[in-house]
């Protein structure tokens, strides 16, 4: 069976090179490329891939927004999220979106391959090292974080996240105490400066 892949990278450097590490494998092709998170929706609409190299971070969303968009656009395909940065808040959020693992960019052909056939075999791929242990934020904070960034009020964001308007505002506290913000500007500023956003 042959595996149809999308690349989701702002870098052509990384596509180029990874597409070029699976052309020597027969079951696996490379049938689109996005740059951006509108992107990828719009290629796996029209490509209907079985698997998503999914990058961590692109220009105009997060990843964890982009996951059920794709989702969406394309409900057979299979995210794995391909990140330089294992440990990043970003990456427990993603995984509970609904990517089915996570792989590093640095990892040779035969770990991305392996990883792809893992994927569409089982539906997940674990490397076995703990996602996001050392986060500053835990995944539900780092919601009610993107959030705020995205410009929602307090109520919005209990909508969205099915949660009350006091637990909303207890998260917010707990985010703002542990990356020193006084504000929602600063609170930005902030997760922006330790690449949280």
């Amino acid at each position: 069976m042959l595996t149809r892949i999308v690349i989701v990278d702002d870098h052509p450097v990384v596509h180029d090179g990874v597409a070029a590490q699976l052309q020597r494998y027969p079951d696996m092709v490379v049938v689109g490329h996005a740059g951006t998170g509108a992107e990828a929706v719009t290629v796996c609409a029209a490509e209907r891939p079985d698997v998503v190299l999914l990058d961590l971070r692109l220009p105009d969303c997060l990843a964890a927004d982009v996951v059920p968009a794709v989702h969406r656009a394309s409900p057979d395909c299979r995210i794995l999220l391909f990140t330089a940065f294992p440990e990043h808040a970003a990456v427990a959020p993603t995984l509970a979106a609904g990517a089915c693992g996570i792989l590093v960019k640095h990892a040779g052909s035969k770990t991305i391959r392996d990883a792809i056939r893992s994927v569409v075999r089982t539906g997940t791929f674990r490397t076995g090292a703990p996602a996001s242990s050392t986060a500053p934020v835990t995944a539900r904070e780092y919601d009610v974080l993107r959030l705020v960034a995205a410009g929602h009020t307090n109520p919005e964001i209990g909508t969205e996240l099915n949660l009350s308007v006091n637990t909303v505002k207890t998260y917010l506290r707990t985010v703002m105490h542990k990356l020193g913000a006084r504000n929602r500007v600063q609170l930005i500023a902030n997760a922006r400066g330790q690449g949280l956003l």
